[in-house]
């Protein structure tokens, strides 16, 4: 083989491994993206042409063969794990071994059903062996091994200029390269390759993200007669290392939101707050969840909200409870517990002299909910394994829903105090077969006059099991004559990514799309004795502790949490995990970097200023968790 064939073959097999991984992976393939991925993969085929022709042609092809099988392993690693868990790979994942351990089960079926995909990212290796007699790697002489290194200085300086010579806006590969950290988008826009070579940088040596400056949007007008204050305090923002000043400096610019007509109105009520375990609107009916359907219509009806699918159900609570956006980089520190969050919910209502209380119903100990709730207040969280298995069946998968809130409401209900009670329900939890889930099979019989496929049937009868357990808590609280006096808050953790999104849409009253309308949803707030309020303003998971703060009176600053109060002034968003985003104004979509409007009127330079608010918003949850900045800001 000569020495350009050499290289066309190596170069075709790169190409061919990004071009399949992207085009089974994703709804939108730019031609920016081909070129992208093609400059980091002329030089990677340079480099291995170089390595492959030091030695004797056996020796050469044992080492393209070792290249191509931990290429094929590697493509398919990302792809699988993309495909279960709908999240990127990152290199920090690693240190967070046991979710893949604990759901190894699923893990081999997701191989077993992806195995054609597995067998195609493997085809340059299987066909290295085919062709095993034809395929020569003999030693390069020294002018070729020159001509190697030549060509791959060359590619290299292609590839340098392609950076460069790009516009350097948000999401262009200058950005991704040198002003971000976007795990996602850098596997979508640049290749699996040029992502792993980024995310070993980053990750190794840090990164100084860069944060932008903002013009100020206005807010949103409210037409009160009012002028209401600011959730702010009296921080200085000033002082600390580098890294702490950066995010002083940020705050420095932020005006944080204003106060409401509805601030205080929860104030001196209980709260029982749940993240419910692949919750999604379109299990929510009058007919088959009546409890939630009253709840979503009958409280705060949310209209334009999203539970945007970060980091599986680790992410989607770090959401919930922090009022932070979660990426790969803050699971070290939130599963280990070691950053103060002074907002977080026990901490929060503790001050305000509530009992608290939490409950899980799966293992109190995994991915380390017992330290992390901790953390947040919860000093007497019970689940499975640390003293719930002494009252539910734990056993069982998924565990129920309502034997966990019929077991646990006789701690509080008779409290001395208000009480803030914290469930993470499991019974939602994917395969949704009536033959492999324990609370589908328990509600077979309801969902059986459903014309849906077994998927759609069986979620449904997952969710009719959540629906049985608020309405037993609804129940014992108004015989306790406390339902009046109690508000109900529930998200989602996550939609159900395990479903297919077609069955996602036969269900659907609309059709959604995989990256940012499957992720609508319900946010429930509710009391009793409140008149329904329908709020058409964009919100997200973050943007649920800010606002539970607010209708309980609590003296926040509204700056330091990137969440804002949805029922503020401020304008809404939406956050996804490739900084797609959704608006009051129309939708981002950062993989093409087109906007789709809602209104006519938009502000000049709009899409720019939205950029830079997610750049920013998500740049400073990393920083801090990172930083501990809480723990600065409060305590210096």
């Amino acid at each position: 083989m000569t020495k350009f064939k050499r290289y066309l073959f190596v170069l075709l097999s790169l190409v061919y491994l990004d071009l399949i991984f992207n085009l089974f992976s994703y709804d939108v393939y730019l031609r920016s993206s081909i070129f992208n991925i093609l400059f980091f993969d002329l030089l990677n085929a340079a480099f291995i042409c170089l390595l492959t022709g030091l030695f004797n042609s056996k020796v050469n092809k044992f080492m393209l063969k070792i290249i191509y099988g931990i290429l094929g392993i590697w493509y398919s690693f990302h792809y699988i794990f993309y495909k279960v868990l709908l999240t990127p790979f990152s290199i920090v994942l690693f240190r967070q071994s046991d979710q893949p351990l604990q759901f190894g089960g699923t893990i081999i079926t997701s191989v077993l059903q992806n195995f054609y995909m597995i067998i195609l990212f493997l085809l340059p290796l299987i066909l290295l062996f085919i062709f095993k007699n034809k395929v020569k790697f003999p030693k390069l002489k020294l002018k070729e091994k020159l001509g190697c290194v030549i060509l791959f200085i060359l590619t290299v300086g292609l590839f340098i200029g392609n950076i460069f010579i790009q516009d350097k806006g948000t999401g262009s590969i200058y950005n991704l390269y040198y002003e971000t950290n976007n795990v996602a988008l850098n596997i979508e826009r640049l290749g699996v390759m040029s992502a792993t070579y980024l995310d070993l940088r980053k990750t190794i040596f840090g990164f100084d993200e860069k944060i932008e400056v903002v013009n100020k949007i206005d807010d949103i007008e409210d037409n009160e007669l009012f002028e209401y204050e600011y959730n702010n305090k009296d921080f200085d923002f000033s002082g600390g290392n580098s890294n702490i000043q950066k995010i002083n400096d940020y705050m420095k610019t932020e005006t944080g939101t204003r106060q409401n007509k509805y601030t205080g109105m929860f104030k001196g009520k209980n709260l029982i707050f749940i993240v419910a375990e692949s919750f999604s609107e379109i299990a929510v009916s009058e007919k088959y969840t009546p409890t939630l359907y009253k709840m979503v219509h009958e409280g705060f009806d949310f209209e334009n909200f999203y539970t945007s699918n970060n980091l599986s159900t680790i992410g989607g609570e770090f959401q919930a409870l922090t009022g932070l956006y979660a990426d790969n980089s803050i699971l070290s520190s939130w599963r280990g517990g070691w950053a103060y969050y002074p907002y977080g919910l026990g901490n929060t209502f503790k001050k305000l002299g509530y009992n608290t209380y939490a409950y899980h119903d799966n293992s109190a100990y995994f991915q380390d909910r017992n330290v992390y709730l901790n953390n947040q207040g919860f000093s007497n969280y019970k689940g499975c394994y640390n003293g719930l298995e002494k009252l539910i069946n734990c056993n069982e998968w998924p565990q129920s829903d309502v034997a966990m809130m019929d077991k646990t409401i006789s701690d509080y209900i008779n409290s001395d105090k208000p009480f803030m009670t914290y469930y993470m329900t499991v019974s939602g939890h994917f395969y949704y077969s009536f033959s492999e889930n324990a609370m589908s099979k328990k509600h077979k019989n309801e969902v059986e006059d459903l014309n849906y496929p077994e998927q759609v049937k069986a979620y449904v009868a997952t969710q009719i099991e959540l629906d049985n357990a608020l309405k037993v808590l609804v129940d014992k609280l108004a015989d306790a004559n406390k339902l009046d006096d109690t508000v109900f808050v529930l998200l989602a953790d996550h939609y159900p990514y395990n479903m297919t999104l077609d069955n996602i849409n036969k269900i659907s009253n609309y059709q959604r799309d995989s990256l940012i309308e499957v992720n609508s949803n319900n946010l429930i707030i509710y009391n009793s004795k409140m008149k329904p309020v329908k709020v058409s303003k964009v919100g997200m998971s973050i943007d649920v502790l800010p606002t539970v703060l607010n209708l309980f009176g609590v003296d926040y600053d509204s700056r330091i949490i990137m969440g804002k109060d949805i029922l503020s002034t401020a304008p809404g968003i939406a956050i996804f995990k490739n900084k797609s985003w959704v608006s009051d104004y129309g939708t981002y979509y950062a993989s093409n970097g087109s906007f789709v409007a809602k209104v006519e009127n938009i502000p000049n330079d709009y899409v720019k200023n939205m950029n830079a608010i997610v750049n920013n918003r998500v740049a400073i949850s990393r920083m801090i968790v990172q930083n501990n900045y809480y723990n600065y800001l409060f305590n210096k």
